[in-house]
């Protein structure tokens, strides 16, 4: 009977962890912890996050998102940085398009709080068009806390001196397929 229970258990334990798919990306391995429809876009959003992390508690993240009913990246990515520049916590840092390829990519700030704790998120975003209808949204984030002036010029430091770096690795890494399947692992 034991050797039944166990079994079972190591079954059920597979198919969940079947599922989970990583993603490796400068040094760092992220597993699919979230996918779901977008009811905006009826498309899918995928959501990678570090071993002890999830959507609930995250320092560094990789989002995948397919729209199907968006065909122009470029104009996608446009109408984005609008919403960077009128938005009061968010500030551009750069915008790539490439009309040849029909890609864009955007890196940009938002400043925010959670949990009483005070953070700068860094995103890069890469735009392109879906290999059959629709595009693509590459995404990379990280969330870097802070509590003293020091430490947002650190921020700031550590970003001028990187975004260059992470928007060349983004815009050159192949964007993974979306997982079409509702995934809501919480660790």
């Amino acid at each position: 009977m034991l050797k039944k229970i166990l079994t079972i258990i190591a079954i059920i334990l597979s198919i969940s962890n079947c599922y989970a798919e990583d993603i490796h990306f400068d040094n760092d391995v992220y597993t699919l912890k979230y996918s779901a429809v977008v009811s905006e876009n009826n498309g899918y959003g995928n959501e990678y996050f570090k071993k002890n992390e999830n959507t609930a508690n995250w320092t560094k993240m990789i989002g995948i998102y397919y729209y199907p009913d968006e065909n122009n990246p470029i104009k996608f990515a446009e109408n984005f940085v609008k919403t960077i520049e009128n938005t009061d916590n968010s500030v551009l840092l750069k915008f790539i398009e490439n009309k040849k390829s029909d890609k864009a990519a955007i890196s940009f700030l938002v400043n925010g709080s959670e949990n009483a704790k005070k953070y700068f998120e860094y995103d890069i975003y890469k735009f392109e068009k879906h290999p059959n209808k629709g595009l693509l949204l590459l995404k990379y984030s990280v969330k870097y806390f802070f509590t003293n002036e020091e430490q947002i010029k650190q921020i700031a430091k550590n970003v001028k001196e990187n975004n260059d770096k992470y928007l060349e690795m983004i815009i050159s890494s192949p964007i993974p397929p979306v997982v079409e399947k509702d995934i809501k692992i919480e660790q």
